[in-house]
C-alpha cells in the first residue's frame, strides 16, 4: 500500500497528491511516469511524475478528474492509499545540455513539463517556460516553473499573464531567434501547434505523448503511436518523441476508441454515489477497463 501524505487542489479538476514511494523517489528522472491502482482489480492509470523527494522519500502526481477511475483517485485524502505504484517506468526525458529551452505546458500537462524545466535549470540551461489555460483558475504550477526561469503565462480569456494561446507567445520567441529546443506537453491538438510552429522556425521539438496505456511494459500494444512512419511504444520507448515525426491525426483517433465507455463509467460512479447518499446498496464497481 502506498500512503498520500498531501493533497491540493490546484484547480477545480486539477488535483496533486504526494505519495510516500521512497525507492521510486530515489531513482525517477524527469519524463518518467508511473502507474497506479486505487485498489485490486482498478484500472490502472499511468501518471507522470510531476516532482519527487529523495530525502522526504515522496513522489508528486498531478491528477486530472476526467473519468471515473480520476474522479476516485482526486477524491482521495491524506492518510488513504493506493493498492500499487508501478515505476519510474518510460524513458527519460533527454534534456538540452546546454543553451536556451522552451518548456510549454498546456493545462494539466504543466505539471509534466515541470519536472523537465527543473531538470533543465539544474543544468545550467536557459529555460523559459510557456504555460496556459483558459481562465485564470486552470492555470497551474506558475509558481514552482517561475523558480526555474522566465515565466509567461497565457489564458484564452485574457483573466491572467498575455491574452491568447500558448503558440502565440511560443510563436514570438521562436520568431527572436535564440531557441535551441522546445519541449511541449498538454492537449494533442496544442503538441501538434507547437511543432508546427517549431518545425517552421527549425528548432527541434520533444513532445510528451498521452496514449492510451494498460500494462506499461510493452506487451500489450494499446499504446502504439507512429513516429516518422514507423510503430513505436509510448511506455518504453517514450513517453517522449520528436514532434515533427509524430502523427497526431491517428494519436487522437486512437484517443477517441473508448469515449462511448468513458461516459458510461463516469454515470456508473454518479450511480453509485447516488445510491450510498440515499443509503442503498451500491452495485459492484465495474470491471477494470474503464477509462480513466
Amino acid at each position: 500500500m502506498v500512503p498520500i501524505v498531501h493533497r491540493e487542489q490546484l484547480s477545480p479538476s486539477v488535483t496533486r497528491l504526494v505519495l510516500s514511494a521512497p525507492r521510486i523517489a530515489q531513482v525517477r528522472k524527469p519524463g518518467q511516469f508511473v502507474i497506479v491502482r486505487l485498489r485490486p482489480g482498478a484500472e490502472r492509470i499511468p501518471l507522470t511524475i510531476a516532482d519527487a523527494d529523495p530525502v522526504a522519500g515522496t513522489i508528486t502526481l498531478v491528477v486530472q478528474a476526467v473519468g471515473a477511475s480520476t474522479l476516485d483517485l482526486a477524491a482521495l485524502r491524506v492518510g488513504d492509499a493506493l493498492t500499487d505504484v508501478a515505476g519510474p517506468l518510460g524513458e527519460p526525458t533527454e534534456l538540452l545540455p546546454a543553451g536556451h529551452a522552451v518548456c510549454v505546458g498546456g493545462g494539466v500537462g504543466t505539471a509534466v513539463v515541470h519536472p523537465i524545466a527543473r531538470g533543465l535549470q539544474e543544468r545550467g540551461v536557459r529555460v523559459t517556460s510557456v504555460i496556459g489555460g483558459r481562465t485564470r483558475d486552470l492555470v497551474i504550477y506558475a509558481e514552482e516553473l517561475a523558480r526555474c526561469g522566465e515565466l509567461i503565462v497565457c489564458t484564452d480569456d485574457g483573466s491572467a499573464g498575455r491574452h491568447g494561446f500558448v503558440t502565440d507567445a511560443l510563436g514570438d520567441l521562436l520568431t527572436a531567434g535564440g531557441v535551441d529546443r522546445v519541449y511541449a506537453v498538454g492537449p494533442v491538438p496544442m503538441m501538434k501547434a507547437v511543432s508546427a510552429l517549431a518545425v517552421k522556425h527549425g528548432v527541434p521539438v520533444v513532445v510528451s505523448l498521452n496514449a492510451i496505456m494498460v500494462d506499461g511494459t510493452g506487451m500489450c500494444g494499446g499504446c502504439r503511436v507512429i513516429i516518422g512512419g514507423e510503430t513505436r511504444y509510448a511506455c518504453v520507448d517514450g513517453p517522449e518523441f520528436d514532434g515533427a515525426r509524430v502523427d497526431f491525426d491517428l494519436l487522437t483517433d486512437r484517443l477517441a476508441t473508448y469515449r462511448a465507455f468513458e461516459r458510461e463509467a463516469v454515470d456508473r460512479r454518479a450511480c453509485r454515489i447516488e445510491r450510498l447518499a440515499d443509503g442503498a446498496p451500491a452495485p459492484a464497481p465495474a470491471p477494470a477497463g474503464a477509462a480513466r
